[in-house]
């Protein structure tokens, strides 16, 4: 079967596979299992990178002449082929959410469709297919056959034909990520921190021992030979032991950590000659605090080890938000595409073209299915994006309450826009004064001052929050215009030569300069990246930051927003605007 530029590790069950070699040792995946379950950081790397995974969106397309992947024509057969995977969106949001975890932890996962005549599914179409993620503990194979647990029965799968895949048949599909030294063997980030996570483990119950640990194993306590405890109410005339008083409290305490044995001290009344000889002796260890220190290092050499950048795992606490942006748009790139990519490679492979091959759909080996992660990019937070866009009449009052967290109950009525706005009088009649009996006047709006100067605003002079003077240098605004301008006209350079620019509407852009073409071609936010309209845009930004002791991730992000904004707003770039974009990265670095 052709697979064109598309590779994934996937394979489908047939009984010629399952009698040749197998994927090997599998015990490592049940250890990773364990560690899932017990290490809240293993389970929080996997949840993260399931959660995002969900946010994706599958669509069937193919390459064009440019090498970049357009989407179906509406009504194509791949793309109701790709609509129908997994019963839809939201089923897609669960499959991917699931092998987000899979393909972290152990690294491999299965997929099993099922006819929904056959299985009744309420999650899916009568006519349709049951889709189910299952784990390498759901399914065995052994002796030439497949067996899968799903919903706690055995379902027996039956071979599949090597030549050609039959769609009303069972399918089970085994989708991993390749072990670099065996293909046929699984990987995952997690496989690499097994010894590193059991050890994590060892430390965790450390310092549970060290926490509940009271006077039982913290020394020795020297107490005067015969020394008793006063009879206790209602007791004989025999006195309490004092060992066998603080093993009692000891054991408590150790027993019940809330109650008061816990917390409050015994008392004991001796003669004060006796008070030098009770003596504590401890056996301190380094091992207490080390034990904590051991298992900070474990936990960030765990998240050292993801394919996510380690501040997801570590926490954000000392990134400012232009970073936090920055930092989810690596892990999107380097950890959660990756990972989008071995699914819809393997979709494409064992399901989308064996399924146009049997009904003789043209050029079927052509099309796949990929993954849009556009929402996954989008900015939470386009208050002030929207403000801007609404200020230059690009946007309506309803879309502006939307970005702004209102809604259309937040809507002035027209008596609050009549008294806010009065309509002017068109022929007033003006008043003889009259000493006695002065006709009020009706108070005017200030004229407000306007700044008429042409010369770029100075936005940071001034002090920072530290007190120290700012102002951005000149070199850095004019270098930052011209990689806005760059950029601006690389996205029209490539709209005017792509599907987001059709042929019938190329006439209105001809002779228009390239920068000014998002002003007149509309293009939507999931095109940016789907078309890599801004691929290299900053690439030199590194470079100019450090030249001028800025942040270039910050540098970065604001350019990428600001441009991001220009291009949904259909609004042009201007000079002016520069200094107020990087003016909070010029505040990192001072």
């Amino acid at each position: 079967m052709a697979a064109g530029a598309l590779t994934a590790s996937v394979s489908r069950y047939t009984s010629r596979k399952i009698t040749g070699k197998g994927p090997g040792d599998q015990a490592w995946q049940y250890r990773a299992f364990d560690m899932y379950h017990q290490v809240p950081e293993v389970r929080f790397a996997a949840s993260w990178i399931s959660n995002a995974m969900s946010g994706a969106r599958l669509f069937a397309g193919r390459y064009d002449d440019e090498g970049k992947i357009v989407p179906a024509p509406s009504g194509h057969r791949a793309a109701e082929i790709v609509s129908q995977i997994a019963g839809g969106p939201d089923g897609q949001a669960k499959l991917l959410g699931a092998f987000g975890r899979h393909l972290t932890v152990p690294g491999e996962g299965w997929i099993v469709v099922r006819p929904n005549d056959q299985v009744l599914s309420p999650y899916s179409p009568e006519d349709g297919h049951d889709w189910r993620v299952l784990s390498v503990k759901e399914v065995r194979r052994q002796s030439g056959k497949m067996t899968a647990e799903i919903d706690g029965d055995e379902i027996v799968i039956p071979a599949g034909n090597d030549e050609k895949m039959d769609p009303n048949a069972p399918v089970a599909l085994r989708v991993w990520e390749p072990d670099p030294e065996r293909a046929i063997e699984a990987d995952s980030p997690v496989r690499a921190s097994l010894e590193l996570l059991e050890e994590l483990v060892l430390l965790n119950a450390a310092v549970k021992a060290i926490a509940r640990s009271r006077i039982t194993g913290r020394g020795i306590l020297f107490v005067p030979k015969g020394t008793r405890f006063p009879t206790a109410p209602g007791q004989d005339s025999a006195q309490d032991d004092l060992i066998e008083i603080l093993m009692t409290v000891s054991e408590t305490a150790i027993r019940d950590p809330d109650s008061a044995a816990a917390t409050v001290p015994i008392v004991l009344e001796v003669p004060a000659e006796a008070i030098e000889a009770f003596k504590h002796l401890t056996f301190e260890s380094e091992f207490d605090d080390l034990a904590i220190k051991l298992r900070e290092e474990a936990i960030r050499r765990f998240a050292t080890g993801l394919e996510i950048p380690a501040e997801i795992l570590l926490g954000l606490g000392d990134v400012n938000h232009w970073g936090a942006w920055a930092l989810t748009s690596e892990a999107i790139r380097l950890g959660i595409e990756p990972k989008l990519g071995t699914v819809a490679g393997a979709l494409t492979q064992q399901w989308l073209r064996p399924i146009l091959e049997a009904e003789s759909v043209e050029d079927w080996h052509r099309w796949l299915v990929w993954y849009d992660t556009a929402p996954l990019r989008v900015r939470t937070n386009r208050s002030e994006t929207a403000l801007q866009a609404h200020d230059r009449g690009v946007i309506s009052d309803a879309a502006l309450r939307r970005e702004t967290g209102f809604d259309e109950s937040d809507a002035p009525t027209a008596e609050e826009l009549a008294r806010r706005n009065p309509a002017p009088q068109e022929n007033p009649e003006t008043p003889e004064d009259d000493e006695e009996n002065p006709v009020p006047q009706t108070p005017t709006r200030p004229t407000l001052p306007v700044d008429e100067s042409e010369a770029p605003p100075r936005t940071l002079d001034g002090l920072n929050a530290s007190g120290r003077p700012r102002q951005l240098p000149e070199a850095v605004v004019a270098t930052a215009d011209v990689l806005i301008w760059a950029a601006l006209s690389a996205v029209g350079r490539r709209v005017k030569n792509s599907s987001a620019c059709p042929r019938s509407e190329r006439a209105k852009v001809s002779g228009v300069a390239l920068d000014r073409i998002h002003t007149i071609v509309p293009v939507e936010a999931d095109q940016i990246d789907r078309l890599g309209l801004l691929d290299g845009a900053w690439d030199r930004v590194p470079e100019i930051a450090g030249r001028y002791g800025m942040s270039p991730d910050c540098m970065t992000a604001s350019l990428e927003e600001y441009v991001r904004a220009l291009i949904a707003a259909r609004i042009e770039h201007e000079y002016r605007d520069v200094p107020t974009v990087l003016a909070s990265c010029y505040e990192v670095a001072a």
